[in-house]
Parts: C-alpha cells; structure tokens; sequence
C-alpha cells in the first residue's frame, strides 16, 4: 500500500463536502450530482476513504453497491487532484477488494472511461459477452469527453 497513507471503510471518517465537491465538479460520471443525492447514496453503499497520515484530510473515495453475497459494483472512484500520482487509487482499490474478498462475491463489476490500466492491476477485463448486458438510463461511460 501507498507510503503515509491510511485506508478505512468506517464511513464516519468521510469529508462529505470533499467528496460531493470532487464527484460533482471533476469526475465526468458525476458532474453536477446535487449534495443530497450523494449523501444518499453514501448511506446506501459501502463506503471507503484514503486519508493522509500526517494531516487527516482525505485523498480519496470509492464505494461499492452490492447484496453482500453474489455481486458488488464498485463506483465512484475518484482521487483528489492533488493527491494524483502517490499511489493512492492503487491502494484505494487495493484496500477495497481486500475488504470485499470474504464475501466471496460472484462478480464485481465497474464502469470506467479512463482507467482500464489501473483496474487491469487487480483482475478486471471486458466483459466477453457485452451483448448480455444491458443498461437502463443513462450510460455515463458513453459522455466523456
């Protein structure tokens, strides 16, 4: 895991300001999602945060949506920009899954636009039948720029 980094899944832990800020003004999935759809949506997920050791402040979130038995999808990943490039999406998705792992999930399923590389790390691929899936409303995916 990252160096002077801290991990928790305790979502009491959570800068909620910081996350809705990160989420609804950079992350192209979320632009524009009104605070109170992402409070309701942390309480009901699975939450994580990285936090600085030294300072406190945290560096980034992920949360999972899942039964706790068959499947999760993990969304909402997103690191502050200036904690970009020490490491911490690893040991964010790391911490994450290690989490997830007793589960013993079925399938963990994401979507991204923009970070196959850093997901490929820990197992994910494309799916090999796409046409078997499908999705309802809007393909957030589908609008990055």
């Amino acid at each position: 895991m990252a160096r002077g980094i801290r991990f928790s899944s305790d979502p009491a832990e959570l800068d909620r300001p910081r996350v809705h800020a990160w989420l609804s003004e950079d992350a192209y999935w979320a632009l524009g999602r009104p605070r109170e759809v992402q409070d309701a949506a942390i309480e009901g997920s699975r939450n994580y945060g990285a936090y600085d050791e030294a300072t406190g402040a945290q560096l980034g979130y992920a949360r999972v949506v899942t039964d706790g038995v068959t499947f999760a999808w993990l969304c909402d990943v997103i690191v502050g920009p200036d904690a970009r490039g020490r490491g911490v999406g690893v040991g964010l998705v790391e911490f994450v899954l290690a989490d997830l792992d007793p589960l013993g999930l079925k399938r963990i399923a994401l979507a991204t636009g923009d970070a196959h590389g850093l997901y490929e790390r820990f197992g994910f691929e494309p799916l090999s039948n796409p046409e078997q899936w499908m999705v309802r409303g809007v393909n957030a995916v589908e609008r990055t720029p």
